[in-house]
């Protein structure tokens, strides 16, 4: 098995994005550090049609192709009702294959959404920018941005590393019951994607404190389904308008309608993007959950870009639209990972609850 590198037309596309960035912020990223870093530091190989990271998979449907994601344990817990079955054994793929081979992959990519399980169609979505509307007053920006990520996972986490990189203060909000699972993972990749930023412990429930946290922001980086903050009375529309404010939004495939309610994860929002290579026995994973830090990469540029326009504004960011974005760029030869350069460890869960507080003070006490 071969390292999990990046074909180099999508790497010069997505450095363009990364120069984009840099043009605004005058930090320079490279992309591929970005693209790979993750396969570099946990020794990640390609697999063919089972991810890198091993939790998802291109399987045959009766028509076409489709990706099912089993990463998290209630994924794997609701395959004997997705197949209708009681048993399925130690291993779940042979039985899931078996199911989705008997039927069309549009159906059964539907009964796994009725199911909360992360599944698309090969090809499903089609390629589009970031959406962005008029949200609030625009303004100057301020002297250093305070940047609130209530996301997890890779695509947030990314580009609030980013906006850290070019000088904003980032605050990590998690939930002390839920924190983000990558803390449960590899420490050298969490701490790739957190460090520098503050770690706020609280619990998204807590109304008071959440709406006090969101409305001093000047970037607000939300990485949830949208109804999750919404229905605690926490969405965009709820806050206090602050002149200038960016609200990213990040999600597998858009926040209208039935897309706002689709979980997704880096390998099979690829998928649904169609951004696959040719296989001998059919379509293959392009590098490690590209979408994830291709999605990051142009969110991180989109903010930049927001910000120099006076922000006020709502971007809202799909994973498989961006991946989309790059389908056509998977020919040629491939880079080798780049692996990251190491530093600091991230701070703890709550580590730095006290010192938010105090810059939430500060801030408030400005804006009376």
């Amino acid at each position: 098995m071969s390292p999990v590198g990046v074909p180099e037309a999508l790497n010069a596309r997505a450095q363009g994005v990364a120069d984009a960035f840099g043009t605004h912020t005058g930090v320079r990223v490279d992309a591929a550090a970005l693209l790979t870093g993750r396969a570099a530091l946990l020794g990640l190989t390609a697999n063919g049609q089972i991810s890198a990271g091993g939790a998802t998979r291109i399987l045959r449907a009766g028509d076409t192709w489709c990706a099912v994601t089993l990463s998290r344990p209630d994924d794997i817990a609701v395959v004997p009702a997705l197949i209708e079955t009681d048993d399925v054994g130690a291993d779940p793929w042979p039985p899931l294959q078996r199911w989705v081979s008997t039927r069309s992959a549009t159906v059964a990519v539907a009964r796994a959404r009725l199911l909360d399980l992360p599944a698309a169609v090969l090809g499903e979505t089609a390629p589009g920018p970031p959406v962005t509307r008029a949200h609030g007053p625009r303004g100057e920006r301020p002297g250093r941005l305070l940047v609130v990520d209530m996301s997890s996972m890779w695509a947030g986490p990314l580009c609030g590393r980013l906006l850290g990189g070019a000088g904003a203060t980032v605050i990590k909000v998690e939930s002390p019951r839920r924190p983000d699972g990558t803390r449960a993972g590899s420490d050298a990749f969490y701490d790739w994607m957190n460090r520098g930023k503050l770690s706020y412990a609280v619990e998204f429930d807590d109304e008071p404190a959440m709406r006090r946290l969101l409305e001093a922001a000047d970037v607000v980086i939300e990485g949830s389904r949208p109804a999750a903050l919404t229905r605690r009375g926490l969405g965009p529309a709820d806050i206090a308008p602050r002149a200038g404010r960016i609200w990213l939004r990040i999600s597998g495939y858009g926040s209208e309608g039935d897309a706002g309610t689709r979980v997704a994860f880096g390998d099979d929002a690829a998928v649904a993007g169609g951004l696959v290579r040719s296989g001998p026995d059919g379509p293959v994973f392009v590098g490690d959950a590209i979408a994830d830090p291709l999605t990051g990469l142009h969110a991180a540029a989109a903010v930049a870009e927001s910000l120099a326009r006076g922000g006020g504004e709502l971007i809202q960011m799909s994973m498989s639209a961006t991946a989309a974005g790059y389908a056509g760029f998977v020919g040629g030869p491939v880079r080798e990972p780049t692996e990251p350069e190491t530093g600091a460890s991230a701070s703890a869960l709550g580590a730095d609850n006290a010192a938010v507080h105090a810059l939430l003070d500060e801030r408030h006490s400005v804006s009376c």
